[in-house]
């Protein structure tokens, strides 16, 4: 297979070899009873802290200040060893862009260091039981009260929401004015009337958990991202990045698949002859890759657009639509391919078909992705 990444750095390289590294070495091998006893991942969090992942979507000072590329594959590389862990970390970088996009200077100053070096945990809470696709459907209000805002609402499927050590909420400041009303604000761990709710018991990603949020907060008004009403532009700019690491999740649970597919395909004997010498599976294998490196093209291309500081969101959409339906495809063929054995939780062919089916509906379901892409074409 042609190396994708053949573009970057030497030293953006030797990066991506150390997290593969360590990877294989101590998140790969914990992943499946991670998975079992439905664990958070804290413990691979912070293994991942000391490689510098929990700041590596953020720029210098905060940040190593790797490029949009580089991160595309070190998300991809964490996906590959354990869809939770990602899932956890990725949930971490749409609380840290969110700050790194709206919040101000003395905001960002009291917040990304530690989350940068993984001393603490962010969250993105947006989603609510009857506002996810469309966020202007919000009921979680923020109103003036002294010298600061009441916030009052509840939030559902917020990753990391009961063990964060900060949560960028997203709450309506005026509702008579849409989209332009809504406002971001960072609610810190133990704040009195913050009040977590059960983790959800999940189909897949067993070790990233996601729980209901119920907020009756007086906050600061410091604890406000930008002015009031600026909240819904941040929260659209960080999905933008946000669906680019759905797709490279995506990419890197494909991958998985199909490096197993391959191995179990050379090694498997049937009627003395290995599965890899029949054609019908050598076509198979030869689709799933062909199918997995369009995926990695249309992820890089938006990655590219994001580095460059174009607009990327068609980019992104793309890349997270084409990404999450692929990993299916590629998924339930590497597990089809093992038989019965791929049915088993002996092999890991079950959890990734778990673990991705979820890629598809958060950070915006492959149909409001088509919407979007829709929307910019007909523009």
């Amino acid at each position: 297979m042609a190396d994708l990444f053949h573009m970057l750095p030497e030293e953006e390289r030797a990066f991506l070899d150390i997290l593969d590294r360590l990877c294989a070495t101590k998140i790969a091998p914990e992943a499946a009873e991670t998975d079992e006893e439905s664990h958070f991942v804290r413990r691979q969090l912070a293994q991942l802290a000391e490689a510098g992942m929990l700041g590596a979507n953020l720029p210098e000072p905060f940040g190593p200040g790797i490029s949009a590329e580089c991160l595309l594959g070190a998300v991809e590389i964490v996906a590959g060893a354990c869809a939770s862990t990602a899932s956890a970390l990725t949930a971490h970088y749409l609380a840290t862009d969110s700050l790194h996009l709206g919040g101000d200077a003395a905001l960002q100053a009291r917040y990304l260091p530690a989350a940068a070096e993984g001393r603490s945990l962010g969250a993105f809470a947006l989603t609510e039981r009857n506002a996810g696709s469309d966020p202007a459907d919000m009921k979680t209000r923020a109103v003036r009260e002294g010298a600061g805002y009441r916030l009052k609402g509840a939030k559902c499927f917020i990753s990391n929401g009961g063990v964060a050590d900060f949560i960028v909420v997203y709450a309506v400041t005026d509702p008579a004015a849409g989209h332009r009303g809504i406002s971001a604000f960072v609610v810190d761990k133990g704040t009195p009337g913050l009040v977590p709710g059960r983790a959800e018991r999940t189909m897949g990603l067993r070790g990233g958990h996601v729980w209901e949020l119920d907020f009756d907060c007086w906050l600061p008004e410091a604890n406000r991202l930008g002015p009031e009403g600026t909240g819904f532009r941040t929260a659209m700019k960080v999905l933008d990045n946000g669906r680019v690491e759905v797709a490279a999740m995506a990419i890197g649970i494909a991958q998985a698949a199909l490096s197993a597919a391959t191995t179990w395909a050379k090694t498997r004997i049937i009627g003395g002859v290995p599965l890899a010498d029949r054609q019908g599976i050598r076509w198979q294998l030869a689709d799933m890759a062909t199918d997995l490196s369009a995926a990695r093209l249309l992820a890089l291309e938006a990655a590219r657009q994001r580095q460059a500081g174009q607009r990327f969101t068609s980019a992104a959409s793309m890349a997270k639509l084409y990404a999450s339906e692929m990993r299916h495809r590629v998924t339930d063929g590497a597990l089809q391919l093992h038989g019965g054995y791929g049915f088993t939780r002996d092999m890991p062919l079950e959890r990734y078909a778990r673990d991705c089916r979820i890629l598809r509906i958060y950070e915006g379901s492959s149909e409001i992705q088509r919407t979007i892409i829709a929307g910019h074409l007909l523009a």
